[in-house]
């Protein structure tokens, strides 16, 4: 059976003409690092920050389908909290938004093609999802496979962003492995909602995609929220097919290491750079990158370029390539030696803590409780020994390992609580995105401003889901009410820079010719 029978869009009949898409600086990226380094071989970490843009009225088209588990566990509250948290997310998607819905018990049924989110449509959805029903198995291979289906044999797709977000209550225990299902590019988010669900599996598909994540729904009360998150995100892509090309300089560094968290990295041996390959990106959400470089011994004091960094990225189907941007350091013979950047002390203390949160885990599934607990204390003291210990960073990491100790009172708990709480802190450190567990709303790593606000929106909602709720447009006029600069900064940014750039390759020029 093809899933071809997607609805085309209709506009409003108020809707207007859309704006211009901007495509320049869409997404940004700065460098920070040590500006002197010294003349003898010597190694220089740079810490590279890509930030998305502002959000803005020209965002892609959602295509999102929602694969929820009907099966008998489901039956009761946590059914009646699943219902609740898809009426909040029929009620943000807006007219050029898509959404399909798709139950899995033994089977997978898909209840709508993808329908354009319209007044009409909007009521359809809502008695669909409020007229589900909990019995059966549960085969999460054949929910997965189904969506992936929607998406794919989909007419509309040219411009598009699509989203999966699936989510389930217990293990698979029919169809095969949903672990080896391959997703390819779309991005698919995970929910393992309360305690009882398999989170290797969930985190597994989640992996499966270049930006999935992998939430753990402890709190049944939660589902609303963690949903809202996620759609957050989705709502606010600001770029698609997001690529970062590092390309060191011949006789003036090699590059070591590129450390990018579990996203894929390319090599061109030729020139010796390194490509990474991110995915989408949301708006104000950051991507932060390693790169270890090796400078040689040089003789003289001198400036050095060391680094051409690229960024390039898509946008409605619009290919964006950004000039190269040069890094280039002084070599000097003084002794004093420069500090490290804080930014870069607060990145290495982020890694340094996920890399620990990872091996207790590791330890925990090993049945090495007591060494796994020692590990998160160690992890706890080395944040103690961090000189920036007011930033909010090192606060939530802080709020990480305490939740995480507390699940690791004994081996029944930590096999359901504190495993998926570890595995949802893996995936979320590797993505550099925001998943929900343990405290969300205190644990906030990687959150954007538009999942601050769905944050305080779905909490709302779950109190009173008769409460009108304001649309997706009403989200982002409001935020350009308040910063009217926000959706073309980057642009006005990226044409700066580019002329600042182009005086600065003069200036080489002249002073060659000297």
């Amino acid at each position: 059976m093809s899933f071809n029978d997607d609805e085309q869009l209709v506009a409003p009949p108020d809707s207007g003409p859309k704006p211009t898409p901007i495509i320049q600086g869409r997404a940004q990226v700065v460098s920070k690092n040590k500006s002197t380094v010294p003349l003898e071989e010597t190694k220089l970490r740079v810490l590279l920050e890509i930030t998305g843009g502002d959000s803005s009225n020209d965002r892609p088209g959602l295509d999102l389908v929602a694969v929820l588990d009907v099966s008998g566990s489901m039956a009761g509250e946590k059914l009646a909290k699943v219902k609740t948290a898809m009426l909040f997310v029929i009620k943000k998607l807006s007219p050029i938004d898509r959404l399909s819905v798709v139950t899995f018990a033994g089977d997978a049924t898909r209840l709508c093609p993808l329908c354009q989110i319209t007044e009409d449509s909007q009521k359809f959805l809502e008695n669909l999802v409020n007229g589900l029903n909990a019995d059966g198995a549960t085969n999460i291979t054949a929910g997965l496979q189904t969506g992936l289906k929607i998406i794919n044999d989909r007419n509309l797709s040219g411009g598009r962003s699509v989203g999966i977000m699936l989510m389930s209550d217990g293990e698979q225990n029919q169809g095969g492995d949903a672990a080896q299902v391959p997703v390819g590019k779309v991005p698919v988010h995970t929910f393992g909602f309360g305690v009882n669900h398999d989170p290797r599996v969930l985190k597994a598909i989640a992996d499966n995609s270049i930006e999935g994540t992998f939430s753990d729904v402890q709190n049944t009360d939660n589902l609303s929220i963690a949903f809202s998150q996620c759609l957050a995100g989705l709502l606010t892509r600001v770029v698609e097919d997001l690529k970062l090309t590092v390309t060191p300089y011949e006789d003036e560094s090699t590059i070591e290491q590129v450390i990018a968290g579990s996203y894929p990295q390319s090599k061109d041996d030729a020139d010796g750079s390194v490509t990474v390959t991110f995915g989408g990106l949301y708006a104000k959400e950051v991507r932060k990158v390693m790169v270890d470089l090796l400078l040689p011994a040089v003789s003289k004091e001198r400036g050095a370029d060391v680094l051409d960094i690229t960024l390039s990225y898509s946008f409605q189907g619009r290919l964006f390539e950004a000039p190269p941007v040069t890094l280039n350091v002084s070599r000097t013979g003084a002794s004093a030696d420069e500090r490290e950047r804080p930014e870069v002390r607060n990145e290495e203390t982020r890694l340094l803590t996920a890399k620990m949160i990872k091996e207790a885990r590791v330890m925990a599934d090993g049945n090495k409780l007591d060494d796994a607990r020692d590990k998160l204390v160690e992890a706890q003291n080395s944040l103690e020994d961090v000189d920036d210990e007011s930033n909010p960073l090192i606060e939530m990491l802080r709020s990480e390992l305490q939740q995480l100790l507390k699940l690791m009172k004994s081996q029944e708990i930590y096999e359901k609580q504190g495993r998926p709480f570890a595995l949802s802190s893996e995936t979320s450190h590797n993505r550099q995105r925001f998943a929900a567990r343990g405290d969300i709303e205190s644990l906030r790593l990687f959150a954007t401003p538009r999942m601050d606000k769905y944050l305080e929106q779905a909490k709302s909602f779950d109190e009173d889901p008769s409460k009108p709720l304001p649309s997706v447009d009403e989200d982002v006029k409001e935020e350009i009410a308040a910063n009217p600069l926000g959706p073309i900064a980057g642009a006005l940014s990226f044409y700066i820079q580019s002329a600042i750039q182009s005086l600065q390759a003069i200036e080489k020029i002249i002073n060659r010719g000297r």
